[in-house]
């Protein structure tokens, strides 16, 4: 039978909440290790060029180009894209707690999220997220990044409830902050149980974790 709950929506971020971050600045220091560029300047090529691919305003072959293939290299694109596709691994506890939350309450799970769109639809299709997660605000679908608030509006809008009915987990507080800032109830992910612990705080009830 499904639980009562007020709350009828989970805005979600991907990258530190369901997954690993994508294409994190760890994963470009391996990436410059195993590949033997200049990690200095491949940090200021990124930084230069990546807003703009999280935008959907760049494709991935086109960050690679500006970024890592701007002269000859002794590997292709392909081997390249492998090795940063490679770098998105689950956090299967936090999967199996949001799927969880679905069923027993019958929640919408949606994503908010700044991710490249080659990116995003590799971790979708690969970690199965569209099995459970009911629509994708991402910043390359919808042409808006955070910090911008009006994505958070937006998925207001998309989602068409009111921000007292709705949570936003994300692992950076500067979003959650700005969620708040619409009335939308915030968690800042920290770990598996400080997380169940704060959604049990809103009405989600779950049995305690026996380890995170």
């Amino acid at each position: 039978m499904k639980k009562e709950t007020h709350i009828n929506i989970l805005f979600l971020d991907i990258g530190g909440v369901l997954l690993s971050d994508g294409w994190d600045r760890n994963s470009r220091r391996a990436g410059a290790k195993k590949f033997h560029l200049d990690h200095n300047d491949m940090e200021e090529r990124h930084h230069l060029n990546f807003e703009t691919y999280e935008l959907g305003k760049m494709s991935l072959d086109e960050y690679l180009d500006r970024v890592v293939f701007y002269k000859k290299r002794n590997f292709n694109p392909d081997e390249f894209k492998t090795f940063m596709f490679r770098q998105s691994q689950p956090l299967p506890q936090m999967i199996a707690l949001i799927t969880s939350l679905k069923k027993d309450y019958g929640l919408k799970i949606a994503v908010i999220s700044n991710e490249g769109r080659e990116l995003n639809e590799y971790r979708i299709k690969k970690f199965k997220l569209n099995e459970f997660i009911d629509f994708f605000i991402s910043s390359s679908f919808v042409n808006l990044r955070k910090p911008d608030a009006t994505i958070f509006r937006l998925a207001l809008d998309i989602a068409q409830v009111t921000p007292g009915e709705s949570i936003y987990i994300d692992n950076q507080p500067l979003f959650v902050s700005i969620a708040e800032r619409f009335g939308i109830k915030g968690i800042s992910h920290t770990s598996l149980q400080s997380t169940r612990d704060q959604l049990n705080e809103f009405g989600l009830n779950l049995i305690p974790a026996s380890h995170e």
